[in-house]
């Protein structure tokens, strides 16, 4: 008979499509389009996103695009919604684009690395072409304002006197937060049930209304709505206190040693031409040290960790050694 736990999250997965094995790795020369001249301005650059809109990746997106339009002469830049899968279906969109410098994606670590670890994708994190690092945005745990569990010690003491009776919503199986709530479970010894949706929109009605207890999300996607008054912070998994919610205690404030982040950047497919992948990091480079940019980002509360080229690359795939080795250990898909 099914557990709870398996009971609850089939019933508000996503209805994502069958997986597809991934597509044949044909050579360099072949799979890339050559690209067009007059690069960027002949026709609109395309950034996917894994996540419906209002999300952080999203909000980041949004937030670059006309930074880079300006340090780009001629470009125009569209952002494409393709949720599911947590962000898996945005991130194969970007991969399997024609290399010509008109489709970029939007992603999210560690689900651009963890994806491949659980399931069939249709792309391989190592060939990708790493552009730049933005938001390293941490993982978080918040409730309603009235629910009655106010500190990590009370979520504790749930899971393990019920185990698997208290249901924390997420965006997605293999993400930050998922991997998180992961090893927080590994280090305290509760057994929570996960509720998987595919954006912060269909799973914060769920959190207001007492149908799931707690919301795993990022810090700066919770802000607004501590702001308002309808979440209520439990820690944030961050080394130290993010200045957007300096209230907000760590979990190692409370005895718990997890860590847990969003890293958002922008990737290309495998490919790209070395002049239009350096046209791009230059124009990344300059929009990270730009003092607009900055006071931008602050407004939106997106914490910054700027991490370029090769450097974002050799992120991407430390990454995805050290998920392998979780992976093996335990399989975080099994519950």
């Amino acid at each position: 008979m099914p557990t709870r736990r398996a009971a609850l999250a089939l019933a508000s997965a996503p209805l994502w499509p069958a997986p597809l094995w991934p597509a044949p790795l044909w050579p360099t020369a072949i799979r890339s389009a050559k690209a067009q001249s007059g690069w960027p301005a002949a026709r609109p650059i395309e950034i996917f996103v894994g996540f419906s809109a209002g999300g952080g990746v999203d909000v980041m997106a949004r937030a670059v695009a006309p930074f880079l339009t300006n340090l780009l002469p001629g470009a125009r830049f569209v952002i494409v919604n393709r949720p599911g899968a947590g962000g898996q279906l945005g991130h194969e969109a970007a991969a399997n684009a024609a290399a010509d410098g008109y489709a970029l994606g939007a992603t999210t670590m560690p689900g651009l690395v963890s994806h491949p670890i659980e399931r069939p994708v249709r792309y391989r994190a190592a060939d990708l072409t790493y552009l730049a690092n933005v938001v390293d945005d941490p993982c978080a745990l918040f409730v309603r304002p009235e629910s009655p569990y106010r500190t990590l010690a009370d979520v504790i003491a749930a899971g393990r006197a019920r185990p698997e009776v208290l249901t924390y919503g997420l965006t997605g199986i293999g993400s930050d937060d998922h991997l998180t709530m992961f090893r927080f479970e590994a280090a305290t010894g509760a057994r929570l049930t996960h509720v998987p949706f595919p954006g912060i929109g269909q799973m914060l009605p769920q959190v207001f209304s007492g149908q799931v207890d707690l919301a795993a999300m990022n810090v700066s996607e919770a802000l607004p709505f501590v702001r308002e008054g309808r979440l209520r912070g439990i820690g944030q998994a961050a080394a130290a206190r993010w200045p957007g919610l300096p209230d907000l205690p760590t979990y190692r404030e409370q005895g718990v040693d997890v860590l847990g982040s969003a890293s958002r950047g922008f990737v290309g497919p495998a490919g790209l031409p070395p002049e239009i992948t350096e046209r791009l990091l230059a124009a990344f480079t300059a929009m990270l040290a730009d003092p607009a940019f900055l006071r931008e980002a602050e407004r939106l509360a997106m914490p910054l960790r700027p991490v370029l080229g090769a450097d974002y690359r050799a992120m991407a795939l430390a990454m995805d050694a050290e998920l392998r080795a979780l992976w093996q250990a335990r399989r975080w898909t099994q519950g």
